[in-house]
């Protein structure tokens, strides 16, 4: 026997099965763990941050998009030029784009989605971004948006979600059968359980590196911890027990990405019910509301404090939290002036999330304590979204807005808390009039000022992104500027 020709033929055959391990194990698909399932998928008529999280720069896409640093970028318009007066801007768009489809996207696709977002009868849940656009037109294959004042925020409005290119042929199917031009087409939504989608063949920019990503429902802490633990997921981006990010930190397998988000946290205020319609009743609630306890008992000491609706991260952002610091007694002695020295009752309507389950029982203590009973009512979001925001029934609630730099929604009276105030509503307008960048960062400031003074709502925290994942999973944002689970720069390591 040749020893030495069975020892080659060993030593090749065991390469040979390491390569093909390595083949085999190669992964192109992605597992993604979220709390809540969207209640659709049409990102342009619905206000659910669980729309974007599915299927922003996934499968939609608009004229430009936000970046992980929060940057705007170009997206479906390459460039951009702005006319000296700053009243039109226009848009070269990529060449050979098209939807899912396989039908051609074009200048008049992007004037139909903006037409039909500012239209008198939108739906669309940010229609002010689109007040100020005078007219979209196709012009020789350029997009040109003429508007009734110059507004340096345009360029911005049109990276949220809202603002994202739809066609006529699809947008009455969009809720179920979302048809974009992104590098990732809607597969299928199982309710419930899952939404998956594919990789786009067709895409027209750069194509995504993962074949296929599936976006697993999980709104149980605990099940969510489970279920990254067993291999599961593959990674859970807004992970909902912040208690158990200490045990994946411990664990090689996992990488855990802390990171900031775009989510002001606040105890909302009907700013329009009796007695919440008095300035000094806003502020004993202010008083009476002790952040820190909130934070370390509901969200494990992840959270940064605020005293106004801005995110600490951005460059003009004003520390207010003085203004409204844990002072029970004086809380009481706002509450006597305001003739309530017997306190009153009110509504606390929580949707589902952690933060305002966990934060809800909390503040409910705090309020008590202070003689301002509390009636807790835990909502789903749907519910939430019917009674709180459409309907405005509702004393108290807390959520988190996610939306990025969207302290203009003060200045419009008929958002849910039905904050009506004309000097910040004029404020509003000359920011939007407003391009130079001192200026602006000044006007900023004054506005949070504002709606600080008048104690508007409960300003709790800035929602800190606690993500686990994979350890060889990468290109996930670390920092959320927009609601959004970008998966278009996600890879596995090998």
């Amino acid at each position: 026997m040749n020893t030495k020709k069975l020892s080659r033929a060993l030593f090749l055959a065991v390469c040979v099965a390491c390569v093909a391990g390595s083949v085999q194990a190669a992964k192109t698909d992605v597992t993604i763990g979220m709390q809540l399932e969207p209640p659709n998928l049409d990102p342009t008529g619905g206000a659910a941050a669980a729309i974007d999280e599915v299927v922003y720069a996934n499968i939609f896409e608009g004229l430009t998009r936000f970046g992980s640093d929060g940057s705007v970028l170009p997206a479906l318009a390459k460039s951009w030029s702005i006319s000296e007066d700053g009243m039109t801007y226009t848009f070269e768009l990529n060449s050979g784009v098209t939807f899912h489809d396989g039908s051609a996207m074009d200048a008049d696709d992007v004037k139909f989605s903006l037409d039909r977002a500012m239209a008198e009868d939108s739906t669309n849940a940010q229609k002010q971004l689109f007040a100020n656009i005078e007219s979209v037109e196709n012009v020789d294959g350029s997009v040109v948006i003429k508007l009734k004042t110059a507004d340096g925020n345009l360029l911005f409005n049109l990276a949220w979600g809202d603002a994202v290119v739809v066609a006529s042929e699809t947008v009455e199917t969009l809720a179920t059968n979302p048809v974009g031009t992104g590098p990732f087409k809607f597969k299928n939504w199982v309710q419930g359980d899952q939404i998956v989608i594919e990789k786009n063949a067709d895409y027209w920019g750069e194509p995504a590196k993962l074949d296929k990503a599936t976006f697993k429902f999980i709104s149980e802490p605990t099940a969510a911890f489970a279920a990254m633990m067993a291999g599961d997921l593959d990674a859970f981006p807004v992970f909902p027990a912040p208690e158990n990010l200490a045990q994946f930190e411990a664990d090689p397998r996992f990488s855990v990405i802390l990171g900031s988000t775009e989510g002001e946290t606040i105890l909302s205020t009907n700013n329009k019910q009796a007695p919440l319609d008095n300035v000094l009743v806003r502020q004993a609630i202010a008083h009476a509301i002790d952040r820190s306890a909130i934070i370390d008992g509901a969200m494990f000491g992840y959270g940064t404090p605020i005293g106004t609706h801005f995110a600490p991260h951005n460059p003009a952002y004003v520390d207010l939290t003085g203004q409204s610091e844990y002072d029970p007694e004086k809380s009481k002695a706002l509450l006597k002036e305001a003739g309530l020295a017997d306190g009153f009752t009110t509504t606390l309507k929580l949707p589902p999330p952690a933060y305002a389950r966990r934060g809800g029982e909390i503040i409910a203590s705090q309020l008590r304590a202070v003689g301002i009973n509390v009636e807790v009512s835990n909502l789903e979001w749907a519910q939430w979204l019917e009674q709180v925001f459409k309907g405005k029934d509702f004393g108290l609630t807390i959520v988190s807005h996610t939306e990025p730099m969207d302290i203009g929604i003060y200045a419009n009276p008929e958002y849910y808390f039905q904050y009506d105030n004309a000097e910040f509503q004029a404020l509003i307008e000359s920011f939007n009039a407003e391009t130079d960048a001192m200026k602006r960062t000044e006007i900023l400031q004054q506005a949070q000022g504002i709606i600080s003074d008048d104690y508007v709502n409960g300003y709790l925290f800035q929602l800190a992104k606690t993500g686990v994942a994979s350890s060889k999973l990468k290109g996930l944002w670390e920092n959320s500027p927009t609601q959004a689970n970008d998966l278009t720069g996600v890879f596995w390591e090998d």
